[in-house]
């Protein structure tokens, strides 16, 4: 495991290790329905490399998994290969953070939507890339990455001051922030580096235990609630740096923290961008926020006041599908989704963002027979890359696809029959002339 997980080794390496693991310990874990395709690995923010990423799902029981990672694809190929060797679907992408200005319509720039940091950006992902364009993905997301790089810098530099008033050793860039990132190898720096950073640096100066709570409590001016002080508290706290991260982000980012223009291409570009390349643009839904999950969220509204406005300008944009996250929103919110994406024709992808080690990789909302069509979704989606990656007509939303002319529904249902063959079989020019020939209907 240690080699499967090590960032310092090549993706080949981590593969190889995956292999020798599995065939002198086959995974025992029974297969559920379940799916995620929305895990982040070391390529953004995660304390797993793809191949781990891939592993922990399939100790978890699932049968696909999804990488999604921050302004980056290079997750893409381990990630797949790695499915590959544990008998499990794989859907790759990336997620993306792109701006509504040039709509210029201040009913949408002017509100928070999806991001709880920005007016009129919103998040979005890309799924379902086809391997041979993923030359295209990291040219298209290169400046993306540069410039993201350089806004992190400059709130480093907001960071350091409130450092050195609580008595904590400032950061440096690149040996702080950089050097945890995988951004020398096509990944990329996110707010989390930095915090991660500034986390470390809180531990170094004031101890573990209660100097650490006493510390940020007395020096940073944070109240904190009774869970996050045993948390924090706890000397043998495994997850110490990654539990004072959602604090630190919860407390300070809003600070800190400088508006991603640069960075952000319009939505409309982006999206055009995904259809070109036979990828899945998704509209990703966050909905009004009671209590967060991960801790690194506050309570806050969003698009729920204005959905069917919202999903009317998605469509305006293109975007060919909605993906959101069931253990993070209400029955209603999610009643509500379901029915708008219905109305409005666009396709419906589950996931639940991974990026730290508390987290689990299980969706257990899957197993329900109400959610049965997100697991559709998953295996059609499966299908849609490798079947694109070998031709593009054999698209999900291709206008040359066979099953052009049949409803979204229908075409979801065939290729989730293929996407399940697959995993089955290694042929995939087989599948490709049973898809045309109807044999999956």
């Amino acid at each position: 495991m240690d080699t499967i997980n090590d960032v310092a080794a090549s993706p080949a390496q981590r593969i190889a290790a995956l292999r020798e693991l599995v065939a002198e310990r086959p995974i025992a874990a029974p297969r559920s329905p379940e799916s995620n395709n929305h895990i982040h690995t070391c390529y953004s923010f995660s304390p797993y490399t793809p191949a781990a990423a891939a592993l922990g799902a399939r100790k978890a029981g699932l049968a696909v998994a999804g990488s999604v990672d921050h302004d980056s694809l290079v997750a893409a190929a381990e990630m797949r290969e790695a499915c590959a060797v544990l008998g499990m679907g794989a859907v790759t992408g990336f997620e993306i953070r792109v701006s509504l200005f040039p709509e210029n319509d201040p009913f949408f720039t002017e509100r928070k939507i999806n991001n709880p940091d920005s007016a009129g950006i919103i998040y979005m992902t890309v799924q379902g890339v086809p391997a041979g364009v993923r030359e295209n993905v990291a040219k298209f997301l290169e400046q993306v990455r540069v410039n993201r790089r350089a806004r992190t810098q400059r709130m480093v530099e907001r960071l350091n001051p409130l450092l050195a008033v609580a008595g904590a050793e400032p950061l440096d860039f690149e040996r702080d922030v950089v050097a945890r990132s995988m951004y020398s190898n096509g990944g990329t720096i996110t707010e989390r580096h930095m915090l991660a950073a500034m986390a470390s640096s809180v531990i170094a100066a004031f101890g573990r235990g209660e100097s650490l709570v006493s510390g940020i409590e007395s020096r940073f001016g944070v109240a904190l609630s009774p869970k996050m002080r045993s948390l924090l508290g706890d000397t043998a706290n495994p997850y110490l740096e990654y539990d004072l991260l959602g604090l630190l982000k919860s407390e300070f980012l809003p600070t800190i923290f400088i508006q991603p223009e640069a960075e952000c291409v319009s939505a409309r570009a982006a999206i055009e961008f995904a259809v070109s390349i036979g990828a899945i643009p998704a509209y990703a839904y966050l909905g009004d926020i009671g209590e967060s999950p991960t801790g690194d969220k506050k309570a806050e509204k969003f698009e729920d006041d204005f959905l069917p406005e919202l999903f009317a300008k998605l469509k305006d944009l293109g975007f060919l599908a909605v993906t959101y996250m069931p253990p993070r929103n209400t029955a209603q919110q999610l009643v509500r989704i379901r029915k708008l994406c219905r109305e409005f024709g666009f396709m419906e992808i589950s996931g639940v963002d991974i990026n730290q080690p508390r987290q689990s990789f299980n969706c257990p909302e899957l197993r329900q027979p109400e959610f049965a069509h997100l697991n559709d979704a998953t295996w059609a989606m499966v299908a849609h890359e490798a079947l694109s990656s070998v031709d593009s007509a054999l698209g999900l939303f291709s206008p040359s696809n066979p099953y052009a002319s049949a409803s979204l529904e229908k075409r979801v249902l065939i290729y989730a029959k293929a996407g399940v063959a697959t995993v089955a079989f290694a042929d995939i020019d087989e599948i490709a002339d049973s898809l045309q020939k109807g044999r999956y209907e």
